[in-house]
């Protein structure tokens, strides 16, 4: 049997998704495509998060003091952003990466619809798939987990250090890419 192309990881806020997907990122030989997230700190406390493409693009994801309509939790979040450069780094990695990274898959994101679009073009996309997706109970995101041609992986304070190179390793068989 062969596994899902599409990998995304799940686990409780803080586990240590987004430090998972990049180490795996770091075991592959790879052009990955697409994007993560990072928080915002200043002087200890978070403040929001920006989405960082894998080329170095950068903008504001949610940040407290930001002016937006939309809201998640106590963070305002920037649609244009998503649709300026998370969404677009999305649809080029389909297009010349070996690998789409979606990081993440989540209530932010999902403020724009074309966020949406852009997860089902790759998941449903020639190229395989590494990402993150919010634990919460949403039908989009419920839509996302039941699909057949998804692995979903729970990373745990246990399984956190040995889960990279075992992704890594399932990752470059899948891509055909030896050892």
């Amino acid at each position: 049997m062969v596994a899902p192309k599409n990998v995304l990881l799940t686990g409780r806020p803080g586990v240590g998704k987004t430090t998972v997907l990049r180490r795996v990122l770091e075991h592959l030989p790879v052009r990955a495509g697409g994007f993560y997230t990072e928080e915002i700190r200043e002087g200890g406390r978070r403040l929001g998060f920006a989405v960082v493409t894998t080329g170095g693009r950068r903008a504001v994801l949610s940040h407290v003091d930001l002016r937006s309509p939309h809201a998640v939790g106590r963070y305002r979040v920037s649609v244009e952003a998503i649709e300026a450069v998370a969404v677009p780094a999305l649809l080029e990695a389909l297009r010349s990466a070996d690998l789409v990274v979606v990081d993440e898959i989540a209530r932010m994101e999902l403020c724009s619809p074309r966020f949406a679009e852009a997860v089902r073009a790759v998941l449903d996309g020639p190229r395989p798939v590494l990402g993150v997706i919010q634990a919460a109970r949403l039908p989009f995101l419920d839509e996302v987990r039941r699909r057949p041609d998804v692995r979903l992986m729970e990373v745990t304070a246990a399984n956190r250090d040995d889960l990279p190179g075992w992704i890594a390793a399932d990752l470059r068989r899948l891509l055909g890419r030896p050892g």
